[in-house]
């Protein structure tokens, strides 16, 4: 049993011999074939830098102020811009009384005594009238006059205001010329601002009503409910319109239009307001005549004796017109003082006289040059 255990010890001691000689020798031949290779160096490592880096270096700011033609119109015309709200009384019809419900639309302070220029439809029936300023303040306003056939009307503060706009010359306005509305669309966003162009001059709208709305101006500009009242205005910052109504399309054809908005002129918003403001209402003057604008265009591709004017197409019977002798396919060229022309249109030639006041009208038959004596009749509706 003691020689079994001495030969096992023999044995265990040569095996750790030949093992550690075996690692020896493996580790010279490792060490002679690459002690040469270089070595990978570990990167060593920095502290963690915790400056916080100044923030003009990474965002740049800029404190540019933009001003263009269009922002300085808006910063001269948008105070004196207002929004009309008038209370309507319910109606008595066949399911009983409605209820009562509230108006809404623009305006334009013209006056700092308090005169404020509006459509008439804004203000049509309502039997009470607040205004509310650009900064806010409400006022009850009233209505001084109104006039139909314009769709214009004037209301009175009875404080003054802090600021009014300022008139242009509407009969300067060319097709493609920027422009601007402020107004309150729906009654909520109070001085609103679009921008549009001058689409055309001189249109005319049949109402449905039994007459025309003459001389307006078209534009692209966005016009929507609550916007009626509210000015147009050019880039010199002056009120060239009113804007009163938009066409989306007509009965016709299921098409549906944008960029059809209407607005009448600032000259002849000017003459109706004035006269509404001085005698406290405004009687149009009414000449019975339908007619057809002649310009230079015109004149030329049918030949006629005169580049501008106003070419008759019906002459109403027993009109002022009629008792003057005037008759269909005469060219109105003058009216009283002031020619037809491409500076005034005949609508505002004809503004500037009154109802019952007798002017001479100058006219083209064919190759002759007449005139006569007409006293303007008062036009209304029925």
């Amino acid at each position: 049993m003691k020689v079994k255990i001495l030969l096992f010890a023999i044995v265990l001691v040569l095996v750790a011999g030949i093992s550690g000689l075996g690692g020896a020798v493996l580790g010279i031949f490792y060490y002679s074939q690459y002690a040469d290779v270089p070595q990978p160096q570990v990167a060593a490592v920095n502290p963690v830098d915790t400056t916080i880096p100044d923030s003009s270096q990474l965002i740049k700011v800029s404190n540019t102020q933009i001003e263009t033609d269009i922002t300085l119109a808006v910063e001269k015309v948008g105070p004196a811009v207002v929004t009309v709200v008038g209370t309507v009384s319910g109606q008595v019809d066949f399911f009983g009384r409605t209820s009562e419900y509230q108006s809404s639309g623009s305006g334009v302070v013209i006056s700092q005594s308090g005169y404020i220029l509006t459509n008439n439809h804004v203000v049509e029936g309502a039997q009470q009238l607040v205004v509310i300023l650009n900064d806010g303040t409400e006022l009850p306003a009233e209505v001084i006059n109104t006039d139909i056939f314009a769709d214009l009307a004037v209301l009175k503060t009875e404080v003054n205001l802090p600021v009014a706009a300022v008139l242009g010359n509407s009969d300067n306005l060319k097709p493609g010329e920027t422009v601007i509305t402020i107004g309150s669309p729906l009654g909520d966003f109070r001085n609103t601002v679009t921008v549009g162009v001058i689409s055309a001059t001189n249109r005319s709208l049949d109402t449905g009503k039994g007459y025309q709305m003459e001389g307006l101006i078209q534009t692209d500009a966005a016009i929507n409910q609550g916007n009626s009242g509210g000015p147009l205005i050019n880039l010199a910052g002056e009120v060239i319109g009113i804007n009163t109504l938009v066409v989306r399309g007509n009965a016709t054809t299921s098409t549906v239009a944008e960029g059809l908005g209407f607005a009448v002129p600032a000259n002849t918003a000017l003459v109706i307001s004035s006269r509404i403001i001085e005698e406290g209402y405004f009687a149009r003057p009414y000449l019975g005549v339908q007619t057809q604008t002649i310009n230079p265009a015109i004149a030329s591709r049918y030949n006629l004796g005169t580049q501008y004017g106003e070419y008759i197409m019906e002459v109403v019977a027993g009109s002022p017109a009629a008792q003057g002798g005037l008759q269909p396919g005469d060219i109105l060229t003058q009216i009283g003082e002031h020619p037809i022309d491409q500076n005034t249109p005949f609508v505002n030639a004809l503004f500037d006289y009154a109802a019952g006041e007798a002017v001479v009208v100058k006219f083209l038959r064919g190759t002759e040059w007449l005139e006569t004596s007409v006293t303007l009749g008062e036009l209304s509706v029925q």
